[in-house]
């Protein structure tokens, strides 16, 4: 497959992301909550599509609800009954009145940058260092910036995110550090009256995890809305994975204007974006021309409904909170058997580790962290028969409602592999 793909796809594979050392992973199928590869291999799945495969492989209520729609229609570009449904539905969960679709978190986010903009007639927009939002230009700034690059802790360089960012739109984005009110507070007056608000991960997950402070996301609510800008959650990683209505419900804090997309569809490519009404208006009455050709695709829209119906309600919580205890529970017990600093990081179905025995506040902090021992962690896993996201540091493991005691116990079992080398090494050192 890997010599095949070389004649025709771009660098092998069909996204940058999908090319791990030593070389991409080709897949043949999934199952409930495993993977195989076009070589036969089986692995338990907690990649999960970058936390889009909250209802594993193949779950009977999506599949049915799909090969539904597709004989009855696959495209219309016209507004379908599931997409009352499932606006109703996101309304219910998290508490903003009006909805849109698109196609991806990329779309979602890059609706909000322009409705936040539209609405206040101003240009700069203020976005966390270390956050990611997708590969629009307005938020390709400041993604993974390099140690050498990132400039004084409190006053942030600008980094492009990849290459072809015009330095135009660059300067149109305030960079501030994760967990720092004072930051934003700065950022606002120094720009007072041309920030048309700010877009961040409530909780950071470019980054590992790391949730906000006690009081951080109700301050940004606070000091956006005293100088007249809203306030947007990325909630393209943390919708679903971290409760019913995201980091939104987890927190109490409802922003001007959510992101969704990911583990929405139940593996179907979909994203959405609420809104208060003041915001939102500006679709409604045309000021802001939200479009798309395949938003709200009949497809998308009947795989949502399934997903929101009989995936991810609150039997499927529960038995994603048991499994997250399970994991949890047991990553701790073999760092304190190895006597290693290391820190376990839970929210809902999601879970990484912190290779440090320092807090993780900011993306300064997680500069901190060794890599090496997440690169390590996900190479012994794999080898091990559990497909982790590659690049350890960065990405974090994700359940799914089909995931068993058992696959989680075999991800617990590597993990054990990988506290001995470390405890050997830190007796050694």
């Amino acid at each position: 497959m890997i010599a095949d793909a070389a004649r025709s796809l771009a660098g092998g594979a069909t996204s940058n992301w999908q090319i791990a050392q030593p070389q991409a992973v080709w897949m043949s199928h999934g199952q409930g909550s495993h993977v195989f590869d076009v070589d036969g291999n089986e692995y338990v799945d907690m990649h999960g599509g970058y936390g889009a495969a909250i209802a594993g492989h193949g779950h009977p209520a999506i599949v049915e609800a799909v090969s539904r729609q597709v004989a009855r229609g696959t495209h219309f570009a016209q507004p379908t009954e599931d997409a009352i449904w499932v606006a109703e539905e996101l309304k219910r969960r998290f508490g903003l009145p009006l909805w849109r679709f698109a196609n991806s978190g990329t779309e979602a986010t890059m609706d909000a940058i322009h409705l936040m903009r539209a609405l206040t007639e101003r240009d700069l927009v203020i976005k966390v260092e270390g956050c990611y939002h997708g590969h629009h230009d307005s938020v390709q700034v400041s993604v993974l910036p390099e140690p050498e690059d990132v400039g004084p802790a409190d006053a942030p360089h600008n980094v492009p995110g990849n290459s072809g960012i015009p330095g135009a739109i660059m300067d149109l984005i305030v960079v501030v550090p994760f967990n720092d009110l004072g930051a934003v507070e700065r950022a606002l007056a120094t720009h007072r009256g041309r920030i048309a608000g700010m877009i961040l991960e409530p909780i950071m997950m470019n980054a590992g995890i790391i949730p906000p402070e006690d009081g951080y996301l109700a301050g940004l609510k606070e000091l956006l809305h005293a100088e007249g800008a809203y306030l947007t959650f990325d909630e393209v990683k943390t919708g679903f994975t971290t409760g019913p209505a995201g980091a939104t419900g987890r927190y109490g804090v409802t922003p001007d204007i959510v992101c969704l997309a990911k583990a929405l569809g139940g593996g179907i490519s979909v994203a959405a974006i609420g809104g208060i009404e003041e915001v939102m208006s500006a679709i409604a009455d045309g000021r802001y021309e939200q479009v798309g050709t395949f938003n709200g695709n009949p497809l998308a829209m009947a795989a949502t409904r399934a997903n929101l119906t009989h995936v991810i309600n609150s039997a499927g919580y529960a038995r994603l909170d048991a499994l997250a205890t399970l994991a949890k529970k047991g990553f701790e017990r073999h760092i304190a058997a190895a006597g290693l600093p290391w820190r376990v990081v839970s929210v809902g179905a999601k879970g990484c580790v912190a290779f440090t025995g320092s807090p993780v506040r900011n993306y300064r902090d997680f500069l901190e962290v060794d890599d090496r021992w997440g690169n390590l962690h996900w190479l012994l896993q794999h080898n091990g028969g559990v497909f982790l996201p590659p690049w350890g540091k960065v990405e974090q493991w994700l359940l799914s409602v089909q995931h068993t005691d058992a696959d989680v116990e075999l991800l617990i079992a590597n993990f054990g592999k990988l506290t001995e080398v470390a405890g050997h090494h830190a007796g050694e050192a």
